[in-house]
């Protein structure tokens, strides 16, 4: 999980903000602290994956068989358009490879 905040503040902030809860909580405590937080970051992912397979799995009730014919579909038009990338590359290259740079 991505924290939105980090993005926006240099390590000195970071390095400042650190300093601060090692003044109010002491370094008994530090240790404590990190592992409820990594508790609740664990149990955030967990219930956000939960929602994540409720609502696939209520997609293919409600869609049924069209769910599975939908999700082939669009991988065969992920791959279909990964080749044609990939010939139009080689395609790019061929031409590319023929020119002679001189000095």
């Amino acid at each position: 999980m991505r924290l939105l905040f980090l993005d926006s503040i240099s390590t000195g902030e970071v390095v400042v903000i650190l300093l601060v809860i090692l003044l109010f909580f002491g370094a008994e405590s530090i240790p404590k602290i990190a592992r409820t937080f990594g508790r609740t970051i664990r149990q955030v992912k967990d219930a956000t994956q939960d929602i994540q397979r409720d609502i696939k799995d209520s997609m293919k009730d409600s869609v049924g068989d069209d769910f599975k014919g939908i999700e082939q579909s669009v991988k065969k038009t992920f791959d279909d358009t990964k080749k044609s990338v990939s010939s139009n590359l080689s395609e790019i290259e061929k031409p590319l490879k023929d020119i002679k740079l001189e000095d």
